[in-house]
């Protein structure tokens, strides 16, 4: 019986796999090598190598690997401390294909700012997606994720910026970039990211929304959304918006429409008529930005302006120019835009946090939620029992009385033991200890606190405290309530020798700002709504 040579190198390496198990992974790996040349021989071996060798060749070979074994003393066994790499001992742990794969991501730099102008470099791989990025910083910098992290483009040299939607790819972003151009990634929190999957109404005005076909009876804005996101019917958003004319600095009013195919604009006031119909923009291969500064950049009419800015890298002059006459209509466009443009995609990136990784749920992997008027309930601790107040006046009337309850501990807040002279050091310390809440912002304008309550989401609740400028003794609440910001003057009050701070006159009061913002969060009040999320600037 003859044995070729490859046949003999096999042997071998099965007899060397018995005596060693360590060994064994070596010589498995080249009788895996072995195996696929006995599959698909290679082209520089001949017919003639595969006839069996002389028989003095034979004998001296295996004379050879006789005396190789008495001189070798015996190893002892190695256990593998991996087992579970290796789905066979005879199976190599490294694979040759990986290296190519594992050296083909290629990595690169970018920059991070945060809204103090602070940055921080990550290097990152060529296939990252902004959702990732983010993840990436929350980590780093020992953040709570509340979904609400964002990474931002903002092109500074036309004033304009955009959310990179958390299934971009991160490098493809920057390739658009111009040499020249100083543009920034911002990371900041974002609320009104996907906040139209959660209150749609407040996205859809009735007077900017039509349908194509005639439907039956009042479409609901879940309805509404829901058409946004199926591929046969959509809902058509029209409305006047003032359109920068191309190569000019003036602007007209013009009516547009915003289908599935792109933007249009009638020629002929409202009417929408196909002959009357002309197109003006598709966002296909075009990405929606926000102005900024729409006025002063390019004399807009009104600061709610957005624009069409191509893919590819260009100047002010590729950009498409558009304003609206308030922030409601703005909001609609652009979040209509993003619906048409990306449909389910947007929702996979909404529901995506929420399912967790590797099969787990949201709750072990963020830590804390942000407060939600679902999850809060008014308790009775009174009695034996704790229950709930299901009754909406009795839950009204226990506010209150907690609000007067809490104005009678704040002697004992920090612990001032009934001293007088601890007492007016407490108070004074009271009157300053906001100062190190993240939701505290010192002396910045009123322009300034809308500003930042716009970049982090017109959602009800979003909210900010200041210095008020036209009272230096006065601070000011700043929230957002129905896509517009109101503005809440605290007044400081008086009474026996104590200053308290109060948003109604009185009847409710504090000891300082701290216990105001707690109360406001549990508790509706005098205010719109509760307050839920606020506005901090974050350092990276």
């Amino acid at each position: 019986m003859t044995t070729t040579l490859q046949d003999g190198q096999s042997a071998a390496g099965r007899a060397a796999a018995r005596d060693s198990p360590l060994a064994a992974q070596v010589c498995g790996a080249a009788q895996g090598r072995g195996d696929a040349h006995d599959l698909a021989p290679a082209p520089w071996l001949h017919a003639g190598a595969l006839l069996s060798p002389p028989d003095g060749t034979r004998s001296c070979a295996a004379d050879r690997r006789k005396k190789k074994d008495l001189d070798v003393p015996e190893m002892p066994s190695i256990p593998n401390p991996f087992p579970e790499l290796c789905c066979s001992p005879f199976t190599s742990v490294l694979s040759a294909d990986l290296f190519p794969k594992a050296n083909s991501r290629k990595k690169q730099v970018i920059k991070v700012y945060s809204e103090d102008e602070t940055s921080r470099a990550l290097d990152v791989p060529s296939d990252i997606t902004a959702r990732d990025v983010c993840q990436l910083l929350i980590l780093k910098n020992h953040y709570i994720d509340d979904h609400s992290w964002t990474l931002f483009e903002h092109l500074p040299h036309i004033g304009v910026e955009r959310t990179i939607e958390d299934h971009e790819l991160v490098i493809e972003v920057l390739s658009n970039w111009g040499i020249e151009e100083e543009n920034k990634l911002y990371f900041r929190k974002n609320y009104a990211k996907y906040e139209f999957f959660k209150n749609p109404m407040y996205f859809f005005p009735e007077h900017m929304v039509s349908f194509a076909t005639e439907t039956n009876g009042e479409i609901s804005p879940t309805q509404i959304l829901q058409m946004f996101l199926s591929s046969s019917t959509y809902p058509e958003i029209h409305g006047f918006l003032h359109a920068k004319e191309q190569g000019k600095k003036s602007w007209k009013k013009i009516y547009f429409f915003l289908r599935r195919s792109g933007l249009y604009f009638s020629t002929k006031g409202t009417s929408k008529e196909p002959r009357h119909l002309q197109f003006f923009s598709e966002f296909g291969n075009s990405d929606i930005y926000v102005s900024l500064a729409g006025k002063k950049k390019h004399g807009a009419p009104t600061n709610y302006g957005f624009c069409f800015k191509p893919n590819k890298a260009g100047g002010p002059r590729d950009l498409k120019m558009l304003c609206a006459e308030e922030e409601q209509s703005r909001t609609c466009w652009v979040t209509a835009i993003r619906l048409l443009k990306y449909g389910m995609q947007l929702y996979q990136n909404y529901m995506h946090p929420y399912q967790g990784r590797s099969g787990c749920s949201s709750q072990s992997i963020s830590p804390m939620r942000s407060i939600s008027e679902n999850s809060l309930v008014a308790m009775d601790f009174s009695g034996q029992k704790s229950r709930v107040i299901e009754n909406p006046t009795e839950a009204l009337s226990v506010a209150v009385e907690e609000g007067l309850a809490w104005r009678k501990k704040g002697c004992l807040r920090l612990g001032t033991h009934g001293s007088p002279t601890a007492s007016s050091q407490s108070s004074a310390t009271n009157m300053a200890i906001h100062r190190s809440q993240p939701w505290f912002h010192h002396k910045i304008s009123r322009d300034e606190a809308q500003r930042l309550i716009i970049q982090q989401g017109l959602v009800d609740g979003v909210f900010l405290v200041r210095d008020s400028q036209s009272n230096p003794k006065t601070f000011v609440l700043s929230m957002s309530h129905g896509q517009k910001i109101k503005h809440f003057q605290i007044i400081p009050v008086e009474d026996d020798g104590e200053m308290f701070h109060t948003l109604d006159d009185g009847h409710t009061r504090f000891t300082d700002l701290i216990q105001l913002v707690e109360f406001y969060q549990l508790n509706k009040g005098v205010l719109p709504c509760k307050l839920k999320h606020y506005c901090a600037r974050i350092a990276l």
